[in-house]
């Protein structure tokens, strides 16, 4: 619940200092003259893709912080299993981050006027950007691995009886419930 009542400050904080900065008490509808000579009037000194990018960024911002109060609320429920981190979440993460530092190298060796390093970067990035499926497929989960090439297996045949459809249908639910696959 405190998360909830910390983001809602931080809204209503921003809120504030928005309406702060601006023009609440004028009424230019009294002004006379010509509409451009009033400073109120004119475009903003911001550029309107930088505009865009801060309301995305607030949008994203609030969906996160939103699953995250989430997450913490579900995670107080007497029900709560934590799931355990598979091996392909760490190879994955270690994968973008080598990716992040080429890129990163690229960077700073273009601002330098390194081009051989630039390449460098951009390829490392590159062949690191191309790992990372690979790895995915390679670390399967156990219960892939021993049922057959992955996540469907076409090596044995299917019985489409309406019994058997029905029993498939409920051990494969139950499969998904336990995270195993149905033999």
């Amino acid at each position: 619940m405190s998360v909830i009542l910390v983001f809602l400050l931080v809204i209503a904080g921003f809120a504030g200092w928005w309406l702060s900065h601006q023009r609440l008490t004028t009424k230019p509808w009294l002004e006379q003259g010509l509409a451009g000579d009033f400073v109120g009037l004119d475009r903003s000194a911001l550029p309107t893709a930088k505009i865009g990018l801060g309301v995305f960024l607030a949008v994203v911002g609030c969906l996160f912080s939103l699953f995250t109060s989430a997450y913490f609320m579900r995670m107080g429920l007497s029900d709560w299993q934590p799931l355990p981190l598979p091996r392909l979440l760490w190879l994955n993460t270690g994968v973008l981050v080598l990716s992040s530092i080429a890129l990163q190298c690229a960077v700073v060796a273009a601002r330098r006027g390194q081009t051989d390093m630039v390449r460098l970067g951009l390829a490392t990035a590159g062949l690191t950007a191309t790992t990372l499926p690979r790895a995915s497929v390679a670390v399967r989960p156990p219960a892939w691995a021993a049922a057959g090439d992955g996540p469907v297996s076409s090596s044995r045949p299917v019985d489409t009886s309406s019994r058997n459809t029905d029993q498939r249908s409920t051990l494969t639910t139950r499969a998904h419930r336990s995270g195993t696959r149905p033999r």
